[in-house]
């Protein structure tokens, strides 16, 4: 069994309508890819197809986590096969606890590893408030409503605590630096980035700018137009995005 995230001729659509062309990717445990591109051209589509959004329907291809094809999984399935997704626009939920909701999703995302539960909810706590310490986020927010009145940086931090509560082997991050300021980027990155290596957590990041990249520091960069994955290199294709744009691919007269 190969231990990877793979994309494979996927064809996705949304009422009758293809989004998504026949994109091919693989992710390896403990590497970074990010995939770039201009609006509409699939980006966010990808992210939630993964997900197993019910909006979007696979009509060709496969997408397997470690062997195992994910077309019929749930969303809950998936999150407990190990995958995670952080959302561009995080849920506010009132009434329920940061800490409880995190409780919930350990318990769901290992049920079937006794080893990794936590017998008693002060000894979960416990490991929460260490990991909150360790990523350097403020334990107060453990104690008050999901999401509720967070600035926009406290919810991204938020979203990468829940992704060291959960241990996932493939991680999701779906235009996170949106509307984040460079001092929330900078801490965002370090905890993913600290995470990833702490977990071999294999992270796809789909981003419109080169900010997030600079601390991210991705392995294999990819560009998506159309609905196609039309370029794929290293570090270096960022630059050269940056400094030029899409138009290489889009047809676009200079």
């Amino acid at each position: 069994m190969k231990k990877q995230l793979e994309l494979s001729k996927l064809h996705v659509s949304i009422e009758d309508k293809e989004i998504i062309k026949g994109i091919s990717l693989t992710v390896k445990p403990g590497e970074i890819h990010a995939i770039m591109g201009p609006n509409g051209s699939g980006k966010s589509t990808t992210a939630a197809t993964l997900a197993g959004h019910p909006d979007y329907s696979v009509t060709s291809g496969d997408m397997i986590l470690d062997g195992e094809s994910l077309l019929d999984a749930s969303p809950d399935e998936r999150a407990q096969l190990g995958l995670f997704l952080a959302f561009q626009y995080p849920v506010e939920v009132p009434g329920v606890k940061v800490q409880n909701f995190l409780r919930h999703a350990h318990q769901a995302r290992f049920a079937d590893k006794p080893k990794k539960q936590f017998e008693k909810v002060i000894d979960f706590r416990k490991h929460l408030k260490a990991l909150a310490a360790e990523l350097q986020i403020n334990p107060e927010l453990l104690s008050r409503g999901l999401n509720e009145g967070f600035s926009g940086g406290e919810k991204k931090q938020l979203e990468i605590l829940q992704m060291a509560v959960l241990e996932p082997k493939y991680a999701i991050l779906d235009e996170t630096d949106s509307g984040l300021d460079i001092d929330a980027i900078k801490k965002v990155s370090a905890g993913v980035t600290k995470v990833a290596k702490k977990h071999k957590t294999g992270v796809l990041v789909i981003t419109h700018y080169k900010r997030i990249l600079e601390y991210l520091k991705p392995d294999h960069v990819h560009v998506m137009v159309k609905g196609k994955i039309v370029k794929s290199g290293g570090p270096e294709l960022v630059d050269k995005l940056e400094s030029e744009g899409y138009k290489d691919w889009r047809g676009e007269e200079a």
